[in-house]
């Protein structure tokens, strides 16, 4: 075979090689590539996912603002029953004859923050299954015993026990009795807070 013929023969085959090359390119680029697993489930109620911040992270020392008002949070307390855990922030407001407000935040399961006014237990009696306040009729729905204590001013001791009794009205409204170390029960209307509606400025 002359030498014209070699170096024809091996530049067939040099060519022959770069179509295979190119073929087998287009194919791999072509083919689907190794299944893609699904995110991880993400909490819903993520600190990060919280218009105006996170109200579980709630703590004596920060300040919130509620439909235009601010408060500065006096004290918190952390309770527990059983498996169940809820808190309690006791605000800084500006209210007739000292009248307590406060901020209950709570999972069950859902986050449920809850704005409450205290108000004047009266004749009222908690171990009734209705209740009609203000032209609102409240049906009972909680009573149990809790474990607490307490960071900041609160108005009640470290630590103790607390009796409550909890009603449910309508459109999101509440009524509830608390009887600390089987003191006097003192009573507090609520209303749901609305998702965004409360904003969080953390303490330094």
């Amino acid at each position: 075979m002359g030498g014209t013929a070699i170096v024809i023969l091996l530049a067939l085959i040099l060519a022959a090689l770069v179509v295979l090359i190119v073929v087998l390119l287009r194919r791999r680029a072509g083919a689907p590539g190794p299944a893609v697993a699904p995110p991880p489930p993400r909490d819903p109620f993520a600190a990060e996912d919280q218009p105006g911040g996170d109200p579980r992270a709630l703590k004596a020392g920060d300040m919130v603002e509620y439909l235009g008002t601010r408060y500065f949070v006096r004290g918190s307390l952390r309770l527990r029953e059983g498996g169940f855990t809820w808190s309690e922030h006791l605000l800084d407001a500006d209210t007739v004859e000292g009248t307590k407000v406060w901020v209950s935040v709570e999972e069950d399961p859902d986050l449920e923050v809850v704005f409450w006014t205290e108000y004047d237990i009266g004749d009222l009696n908690p171990s009734a299954k209705t209740l009609l306040v203000d032209g609102v009729e409240y049906r009972r729905d909680e009573h149990g015993t809790a474990d607490y204590t307490s960071e900041g001013t609160t108005g009640v001791g470290v630590q103790g026990r607390v009796e409550y009794v909890d009603y449910e009205g309508p459109r999101g409204r509440y009524l509830s009795f608390e009887q600390y170390g089987g003191g006097q029960w003192e009573a507090g209307l609520g209303e749901r807070v609305p998702t965004g509606a409360l904003t969080i400025y953390p303490g330094s």
